[in-house]
């Protein structure tokens, strides 16, 4: 089924909606929140309250396109739920991959007072233009989907380490290009 049409099923309001989009994207939405929270009994539920979410965004949203749209839902509950769970704990695949930017980005009171969220947000954006495709789908891929680099590596046909050596060379350019705008580090 198409998104537009799982779109009309939400302003229905017809239940058949949520498993239409599950249907078609419920396989993504799990992974990612799996990525972050590390349980699949909290992915479930992760991926069910997204649903919700949905359910109540739309009417009257109408996102374009439906999965970056379920998949930020799905992100944010994730993330509060990892937040929830490890207060003193340590999630190595989400962590590892946090770690991995501390040195492209200072700490986000720091950045608060230099820029604004949402400066900074567009100016990652016009970074990772700045990237051919198949490196920006290996950083978001880490950084936004929190998957490991054997997956990374799976999913573009790489070895590991290759995947390894272009994350540590976009982070590099990823600071550059954050200097060169005068974002403070």
């Amino acid at each position: 089924m198409n998104d537009e049409r799982i779109i009309e099923l939400f302003f229905e309001r017809s239940e058949e909606a949520v498993s239409a989009l599950n249907e078609k994207y419920g396989r993504i939405c799990h992974t990612l929140s799996y990525n972050i929270v590390g349980n699949n009994q909290d992915a479930e539920e992760c991926v069910n309250d997204a649903y919700l979410g949905a359910w109540n965004a739309i009417p009257p949203a109408r996102p374009n396109p439906l999965l970056a749209f379920i998949c930020k839902i799905v992100r944010n509950i994730s993330l509060k739920r990892y937040e929830k769970n490890t207060a003193a704990k340590r999630n190595s695949r989400y962590d590892v991959a946090l770690e991995e930017l501390e040195n492209c980005l200072s700490s986000s009171t720091e950045i608060d007072s230099e820029i604004s969220e949402n400066e900074l947000t567009k100016i990652i954006e016009a970074f990772l233009d700045t990237l051919v495709k198949e490196n920006r789908v290996i950083f978001l891929r880490r950084y936004w989907f929190s998957d490991s680099y054997a997956d990374i590596a799976k999913q573009v046909g790489l070895t590991e380490k290759n995947v390894s050596v272009r994350l540590t060379r976009i982070r590099k350019e990823l600071r550059e290009y954050l200097t060169e705008r005068e974002v403070l580090l």
